[in-house]
């Protein structure tokens, strides 16, 4: 399994029967693939659908049924679609019990910053700003650094999603629980060492033995 497959995989775990969750672009999208089938958990994309599937088999794509980023997507039966004024009614509603998005840094409180670089092309925020606002639990899903950087920091350096933090990271290496005091480091990734984690983490991580294994 490639690292985002994992990721994917493992935050999919955090899913429970009759959730209303909404799926960022890129990565967070494997995770509609990760939920075994029948699990009666409702994925929702802001541009207005609520039953989507990421993945469409090739060759069925239709090229008005797409996710946020613009993706084809499929969609199951009893699915609704509706207008953005509805969709982001049900996520400043506080309607959706998980969001799951990719991240550009995170601080070791839990600040996300996902929506900018300073000087690069910016294509919009999208709801970003919200659903770190209005949903229930935010969990972030994203590649441990970024051309050997760190991308969990001691304070993000990045402009801030949003004031409110984050409830769980899950990287190709661990799973953290943001704190007051820090991050909590919950599990380890397959094959993977604390020390290897704690070299590639901008940030002290606080640990509790004995450390958990990611179930996947």
């Amino acid at each position: 399994m490639d690292e985002k497959r994992l990721i994917a995989a493992r935050v999919a775990l955090e899913l429970r029967p009759g959730y209303l969750v909404n799926l960022g672009i890129g990565l967070p999208t494997l995770v509609a693939s990760m939920v075994p089938p029948g699990a009666q958990i409702f994925f929702q994309s802001e541009n207005g659908i609520v039953g989507m599937q990421a993945v469409t088999e090739e060759g069925l794509e239709a090229e008005d049924l797409t996710d946020a980023g613009g993706n084809s997507i499929s969609a199951l039966p009893g699915s609704a679609t509706f207008d953005s004024a509805m969709s982001f009614g049900l996520i400043r509603g506080g309607h959706l019990d998980v969001t799951v998005l990719g991240g550009l840094q995170v601080d070791k409180t839990g600040r996300l910053a996902n929506w900018m670089v300073p000087g690069s092309m910016v294509p919009g925020m999208g709801g970003a700003m919200d659903l770190v606002t209005g949903a229930r639990r935010v969990i972030v899903a994203m590649t441990h650094t970024v051309k050997g950087k760190p991308k969990i920091v001691e304070q993000c350096t990045l402009p801030l999603t949003s004031a409110r933090c984050v409830d769980l990271i899950v990287t190709e290496l661990a799973v953290m629980e943001p704190t007051a005091s820090g991050l909590v480091l919950k599990e380890l990734a397959p094959g993977v060492e604390l020390a290897a984690v704690q070299n590639v983490t901008g940030t002290r991580l606080i640990v509790s033995e004995p450390i958990a294994r990611m179930p996947v």
